[in-house]
């Protein structure tokens, strides 16, 4: 998109309407299809854009794609070189008798729109083997960094929802709307098109109640363990305070006292004992420990 000469070209030769050209050159519009009938040197076509999601170098990569559809051609522009979903395309186009050679324009763009949405499976599929792996890693251990991971996790799963349900939508109102660059059989194709979005859609929901799941399973396991930690702290301050009052008194800076006994040191060590063996034995008898 940055080659304004190109686009220039491409313009002059088909005949694109300027509101498309403009909301081509805007990345970040919000999939829809536009329609434009035949008006002077414009031809009649429809304007679709598109998003479409890949992972490169494992980070979520969100791409504008804008499809113009006329009665024979199928233009298509991106906003980056580094690779597409559509090399199952390619391939589908090189061999003589495919559907794709086969049928005509409006088919080749709904083939586009199929790729792109269906290529949000393997997506999704990496997103359920990481929920999977997270779960596991907040069982064993709840570190800090396992929360930072389902909060990126959860915002790349926004950004899928926020791309695929209007998707939804763009593909519905393709499949109810009427133009002659579209034919009635590629609506029919456009039908399981919408399924498979509707079904992306649930899929990627579920997953995001299952990453609030976890961390509130983070959050639980972290509480018991810090639950667990001021149980012991509790148990030692409380087996200690009896002893500590005992040294207190026997502590205190008098000339006499009424137990001035021989072995009286070796008395106090004794009670001492007991008093720590009878508190740890009530605590285990009443299921504290």
């Amino acid at each position: 998109l940055g080659d304004m000469k190109v686009l220039e070209a491409i313009d002059k030769k088909y005949g694109l309407h300027p509101l498309a050209i403009e909301d081509l050159l805007n990345r970040t519009q919000r999939p829809k299809a536009d329609s434009y009938m035949s008006a002077g040197e414009a031809q009649a076509r429809i304007f679709i854009l598109a998003r479409m999601l890949r992972r490169v170098d494992g980070k979520l990569s969100n791409e504008q794609v804008s499809i113009f559809l006329g009665h024979s051609t199928v233009l298509t522009f991106q906003e980056y070189d580094d690779g597409d979903v559509w090399d199952p395309i390619r391939e589908r186009l090189k061999k003589a008798g495919s559907r794709l050679r086969l049928n005509d324009a409006s088919f080749l763009a709904y083939a586009l729109l199929d790729a792109m949405v269906d290529h949000c499976f393997p997506i999704l599929e990496h997103y359920g083997d990481v929920l999977e792996e997270l779960e596991e890693r907040i069982l064993k251990s709840a570190d800090t960094a396992v929360f930072g991971e389902i909060h990126r996790l959860k915002r790349e799963m926004l950004l899928v929802r926020r791309a695929v349900w209007p998707m939804r939508e763009l593909i519905n109102s393709m499949g109810r709307e009427s133009h002659e660059c579209l034919s009635e059989s590629t609506k029919v194709y456009l039908r399981d098109v919408y399924d498979h979005s509707v079904q992306i859609i649930d899929i990627l929901e579920t997953y995001r109640e299952v990453a609030v799941g976890l961390s509130e399973t983070y959050m639980t396991v972290l509480s018991n363990r810090m639950n667990e930690v001021m149980k012991v702290l509790t148990m030692i301050s409380v087996i200690f305070i009896p002893i500590t009052f005992m040294a207190s008194v026997f502590g205190m800076n008098f000339t006499k006292f009424p137990w001035d006994v021989e072995h009286g040191f070796h008395a106090f060590v004794v009670a001492c004992l007991c008093v720590t063996l009878g508190m740890f034995a009530w605590f285990k008898r009443n299921r504290w420990i």
